[in-house]
């Protein structure tokens, strides 16, 4: 099928079929020479074609001069539409006699109108052109200034934004070494208050400096952890009284200036109310060489774990003891006792930081100073449960050495869980056990069953800082061959189980 060829003039110049270029390409092609441009002349349409080895035949094949020019196009487009025929090849011409062809499908052009119908390219189905009805003359203008049109296009250009659908609880379960839960630890400080009535507070200096302090101790007591970031952290609460009319500002940007030190400052919204903005600091650290899980399991014969527990004054809960005498005790067993052991040689504590998958570290500093953390006598209580029950107990506990991790992992009664995500700064030199394949028990210093089960005719019945009744005593603790009383630590440890007898 042939179409007719007319001629179309107007003005002294002729009127011709041009090429719009509706939609750009993903492929930053858009530009080249193979690809069809703004101002192009289209010379001929071959549409409903089908491509055979002997060679091409098409439905309609129009060549310039085009009847009625765009609006004769669109109605030969329509057609073929409607008869299921949408393939096309274009081919144009430009200044200086050059050519160029477009393999597409027609697509109706739904943003035009009705009946409206546009090319899509088959290479690239984001890149569309339409037509357009210009002189000659113009057409060869806008070929002219396709450089200066490319500029303008790239001023114009934005990249796109969008949404994608993500597997959050498939990923959380898969990819975290405890599954839902991060290995991201932080404490969150609040401004002290400065009088009883909780209505001023100390500048943000304060913070940060009992946050320093926090830090410092935590580490001077055997904590294996070590500072990975700080930030200020903005909450909002209502204030109202002297808390207001100290605090609410007049809202000039010279005011600024007095809010750099500020624990907290306030501005009055729409309706009339105080808020005050708080600015606690949020304290970001890392332990040392990382988190180690053991499985506890436990037996019908077991009337003890084997273990006691304890708590620093910074908060964190630690295996104050451990049985050496009994090789058939869950902690023997486990391999918790010889890292207790390693543990004391290295003078650092062995920090618990989950049970049973849930942590168990220091979490918020309020602003009387107190520190929020769990409490040691119903955690051992939750253990001994987990023995009479005889469900296996899991243990998450801070290493000090990244090497010990390795050798750990390689122990099946446990496995490595440190995160590889969090880089410890370059200054911070880790200590290389002499042994690294074994852990080496260490006698007479370590407190035997006996002499852990003695001690707690000098303990008594005291009320913690979480609240709870706790043994307390007061004596200097030996680890390894150093004695490391001289931090003058106050420890609260808590029998897990009696250590010689069951219940």
């Amino acid at each position: 099928m042939t179409m007719e060829r007319t001629n179309s003039t107007g003005g002294g110049s002729s009127t011709v079929l041009s090429i719009e270029c509706l939609r750009g390409s993903s492929m930053a092609d858009e530009w080249t020479g193979d690809m069809l441009q703004t101002g192009d002349i289209v010379e001929e349409l071959r549409i409903g074609g089908s491509s055979s080895s002997g060679g091409s035949s098409y439905g309609g094949f129009v060549r310039s001069p085009f009847k009625n020019g765009k609006a004769g196009v669109q109605k030969i487009l329509h057609n073929f539409f409607k008869s299921n025929q949408t393939s096309i090849q274009v081919l144009v011409r430009r200044k200086g006699d050059q050519f160029a062809e477009l393999q597409a499908c027609i697509v109706p052009n739904d943003s035009a109108g009705r009946k409206q119908y546009m090319l899509r390219s088959i290479a690239d189905p984001n890149y569309a052109v339409g037509f357009s009805d210009r002189t000659e003359a113009e057409c060869f203008a806008l070929q002219d200034s396709r450089m200066s049109r490319m500029v303008d296009e790239l001023a114009r250009a934005q990249i796109q934004d969008g949404y994608v659908s993500y597997p959050w609880e498939r990923r959380m379960q898969e990819l975290l070494p405890v599954p839902n839960s991060s290995c991201f630890l932080s404490m969150l400080l609040l401004p002290k208050a400065s009088d009883r009535v909780v209505s001023r507070y100390n500048d943000l200096e304060d913070t940060l400096a009992r946050a320093n302090a926090w830090l410092n101790a935590s580490q001077a007591s055997g904590v294996p952890i070590v500072f990975m970031n700080i930030q200020t952290e903005s909450l909002l609460t209502k204030i109202s009284g002297e808390t207001a009319s100290s605090t609410v500002n007049a809202g000039s940007l010279s005011d600024l200036s007095n809010l750099a030190n500020a624990s907290l400052y306030g501005f009055e919204d729409y309706h009339g109310v105080d808020i005050g903005v708080v600015r606690a600091v949020r304290l970001w650290y890392s332990p040392l060489g990382g988190e180690v899980s053991f499985e506890i399991k436990l037996k019908e014969s077991d009337t003890k774990l084997g273990f006691a527990i304890s708590r620093t004054e910074e908060g964190f809960i630690y295996i104050s003891s451990v049985i050496d005498s009994d090789d058939n005790a869950p902690s023997t067993r486990s391999g918790l006792s010889n890292l207790y052991n390693e543990a004391a040689r290295a003078s650092k504590l062995l920090v618990v930081s989950r049970v049973s998958n849930q942590k168990v570290l220091p979490w918020i500093v309020s602003p009387t100073g107190a520190v929020r953390c769990f409490d040691t006598v119903s955690l051992s209580q939750k253990l001994s449960l987990h023995r009479h029950a005889r469900v296996p107990i899991l243990l998450h506990v801070f290493l000090w050495d990244r090497d010990l991790a390795s050798t750990t992992g390689s122990n099946t009664r446990f496995r490595a869980t440190s995160p590889s995500v969090l880089p410890l700064p370059p200054e911070i030199q880790l200590v290389h056990l002499p042994n690294e394949n074994q852990f080496v028990p260490l006698p007479s210093e370590v407190p035997s069953g006996s002499e852990v089960l003695d001690d707690r005719t000098e303990n008594r019945l005291d009320r913690d800082t979480a609240g709870e009744f706790s043994f307390r005593h007061n004596r200097n603790v030996k680890m390894g061959e150093e004695r490391v009383g001289q931090f003058v630590w106050s420890f609260a440890p808590t029998l897990v189980e009696p250590l010689t007898s069951g219940r």
